[in-house]
């Protein structure tokens, strides 16, 4: 469970430091090619806090490098799903936390392990740690629909 911490974290650490931001990184479709929409909703048992999504678009970056979006979601006011425009058709990850106390990170318990829900895409599990690339990417194209069971 370290590892997840060691994975998830600094990207969104990266998120929180961009208080206002949906966009950690701009990446958009070549001008010649049409954008697509990924929508990403939400659904966790907690209504207090926020929760953090970054999404990347190779598996490079998924296990280490830098999101291309970010967004956060403002539970406590029941917003439970975000719509991230502009994206070029091909294959991103997503990793999420509920950052349920609203302290700006995701809390550990004495042995490194997530205190507060998580989830990946597909909602993909992870074993002793975050889930890799090859369970939790998926396909942007057109308008796609990710759904997150944050646990």
């Amino acid at each position: 469970m370290n590892t997840l911490i060691r994975n998830i974290a600094p990207a969104l650490l990266l998120l929180v430091a961009a208080t206002s931001a949906q966009t950690v990184v701009a990446q958009t479709a070549p001008a010649d090619a049409p954008a697509s929409v990924l929508t990403v909703r939400v659904e966790t048992a907690a209504n207090t806090g926020k929760v953090m999504v970054v999404l990347y678009d190779s598996e490079a970056a998924y296990e280490g490098g830098a999101p291309v979006r970010g967004v956060e979601l403002d539970i406590a006011s029941g917003q439970s799903q975000a719509v991230i425009e502009g994206l070029a058709a091909g294959t991103y990850g997503i990793k999420a936390f509920h950052d349920v106390n609203g302290n700006g990170k995701m809390d550990t318990n004495p042995f490194g392990m997530s205190v507060e829900p998580y989830a990946f895409s597909n909602n993909a599990v992870g074993n002793m740690g975050p889930a890799k690339w090859d369970r939790a990417h998926f396909e942007v194209s057109g308008q796609t629909v990710q759904t997150l069971n944050l646990r």
